[in-house]
């Protein structure tokens, strides 16, 4: 039945009640609306969808489809787009230097056309990697009655008797720099390796935050890990639609839903899959709309104190589908929660809270991609926080997958990633080293570009474990190796990573959760007292504005004080 709603006390009362409103009413007559349908609440349906990448191109069909549940609940539907930066294509070149940014622009485009145009509750969907974030940080920021859904992803493809995704092709042309992959085999892994519409398969950032999204309570239970192709997203995006109208009837919002605990059973989840480490750029980001501290620290150590549990590319065996067919983001939670890691009493978009929806999850013996809390894969997170003399601020890794923990090595020094990919593609990088591609965090880059085309490309040669990688730029989820991102200071603001040289000696322990380099106080003093800011080729524009506001990494990398210095929320004017 649809709910009854007094329009006084919504936003949208701004642009559709009283008289004074008739000028605004008369662009929704033009639309074709009624008096009737004016009267209700309007809700918007954001999409990133577009024909950028496979990522994005069913995401306006599940939107439209969203309509229908909407308007059974009671509310008028308005859907309007936002844009995405697909890391897939932006990848190895200057495109990568748009793509964090882009989170930033999803958020800010939904926040002003939300606000412009007065609507009171708010279904999101999204795709590719940073639109995921964006969305629910558009959602914490607004504060409006919200539903996060993840547009699905792509199924695995099939090369040689076996499940590839496109990180194997990003692989492979590593191996064909080492005249190991034929350009035949290459070309053929390409054509095969994504089979259709959907988000990449394996637990990299997108489907990491998908998790995210049912992890936090801002989507609905087992609906993220449904591939783009099934019809079943159709249905999930009716259910959003009807679930967002009830929770704007009983003014439950995202804030009431994504507390500290929330954000700490969020990290969790990332842990236990294995997951992105640009997680951990993310949740600090979501966090600061919402008005909670809640930094790289705080994640990494929830990451420390969380089993690895699910068994999902690229250190594992499967992939999303894989995850879907085993019972989802909901079957890992309802061991999570068995073994006491899991707030179980934060509220969700449900109207419930989480162990409620849990107890309606049956555990499956039978599946082989989620493990039991009593008999993980290991016994700590796949993602691991790393402190020390080179990154005072902090640094991440992801460990799941690996064969060692420790690795120490002379540094050799890049001062961006394309200097680093060619010397890898000379195979002028030797065993043992630790490569350093620094001026590539958010504000040097600008942008914190991901690295990877070099992390593939050194997996294509052989070396993905004999060298380390360290940068103050990010990693795509798809990395695997020793790759250690999010180095802070950053390189441009005259961190560590600025006065490292070739041949010093570089020591990280992903056990004991440190990085340090090897060279006295009094001799980086030195070179500190001769660093002088490089500048960067962006002198107007979107880079130039984001180089200027951006915070550092471990915070988030984020561009505005966030909901700690508002003096109202959107959604109570």
């Amino acid at each position: 039945m649809p709910h009854i709603f007094d329009k006084s006390r919504l936003p949208s009362r701004h642009v559709s009640v009283g008289p004074e409103r008739a000028p605004h009413r008369s662009y929704y007559y033009a639309m074709g609306l009624s008096e009737e349908e004016i009267a209700r609440p309007f809700v918007a349906l954001a999409s990133a969808g577009n024909d950028s990448a496979p990522c994005n191109t069913t995401l306006d069909a599940q939107a439209d489809a969203a309509r229908a549940g909407v308007v059974a609940g009671g509310g008028m539907p308005r859907r309007f787009n936002t844009i995405t930066v697909t890391d897939g294509i932006a990848m190895g070149h200057q495109g990568m230097k748009s793509s964090l940014v882009s989170r930033e622009v999803i958020a800010d485009s939904v926040e002003l056309s939300v606000r412009g145009h007065c609507y009171d509750a708010l279904v999101g969907f999204a795709g590719c990697d940073k639109s995921l974030p964006g969305m629910m940080m558009a959602m914490l920021r607004l504060n409006v009655p919200s539903i996060f859904v993840y547009g699905g992803s792509i199924l695995p493809g099939r090369h040689q008797g076996r499940d590839v995704t496109v990180v194997d092709v990003f692989e492979a042309v590593g191996g064909y720099a080492a005249g190991i992959c034929p350009l035949a085999e290459l070309t053929a892994l390409e054509k095969v390796a994504c089979p259709g519409h959907g988000a990449c398969g394996g637990q990299f950032t997108a489907n990491t935050m998908a998790c995210v999204g049912e992890a936090i309570g801002l989507s609905l239970p087992n609906s993220n890990m449904v591939p783009a192709p099934y019809r079943a997203r159709e249905d999930i995006a009716v259910a959003a639609g009807e679930g967002v109208m009830a929770l704007l009837a009983a003014n439950i919002r995202p804030r009431d839903i994504c507390t500290r605990q929330a954000f700490e059973n969020a990290a969790r989840v990332v842990a236990a899959t294995g997951g992105s480490t640009n997680a951990a750029l993310h949740l600090p980001a979501m966090a600061n709309e919402a008005g909670i501290v809640f930094d790289l620290h705080d994640v990494a150590e929830l990451f420390k104190t969380t089993p690895y549990l699910a068994d999902l590319k690229p250190g594992g065996r499967y992939v999303a589908k894989d995850m879907y067919e085993a019972g989802g983001v909901y079957m890992l939670m309802k061991t999570l929660l068995a073994g006491g890691y899991l707030h179980g009493d934060c509220l969700t978009a449900t109207g419930r809270t989480l162990a409620e929806n849990i107890d309606r999850v049956t555990w499956n013996p039978d599946q082989r991609v989620i493990y039991d809390v009593a008999t993980p894969i290991s016994p700590t997170g796949g993602v691991v926080g790393l402190t020390g003399t080179f990154a005072p601020e902090g640094a991440i890794v992801k460990v799941a997958g690996l064969h060692r923990l420790q690795f120490a090595g002379p540094a050799r020094v890049f001062d961006c990633e394309e200097d680093a990919f060619a010397a890898v593609e000379r195979r002028d990088i030797a065993e043992g080293s630790v490569v350093v591609i620094r001026y590539e965090g958010p504000k040097g880059g600008p942008g914190m570009r991901e690295m990877l085309s070099t992390t593939a490309a050194l997996y294509g040669l052989g070396l993905g474990e004999k060298v380390a990688l360290i940068t103050d730029g990010r990693f795509s989820g798809g990395t695997r190796g020793f790759c250690i991102g999010h180095v802070g200071p950053e390189a441009a603001d005259g961190g560590p990573i600025a006065l490292v040289e070739d041949g010093d000696p570089i020591r990280i322990d992903a056990e004991a959760g440190t990085i340090d380099l090897d060279v006295p106080a009094s001799l980086l003093a030195e070179r500190h007292a001769r660093w002088s800011p490089r500048a960067n080729e962006y002198g107007s524009g979107a880079l130039w504005r984001y180089a200027r506001t951006v915070g550092p990494a471990h915070s988030g990398a984020v561009t505005h004080p966030g909901a700690r210095a508002e003096t109202h929320v959107y959604a109570d004017i």
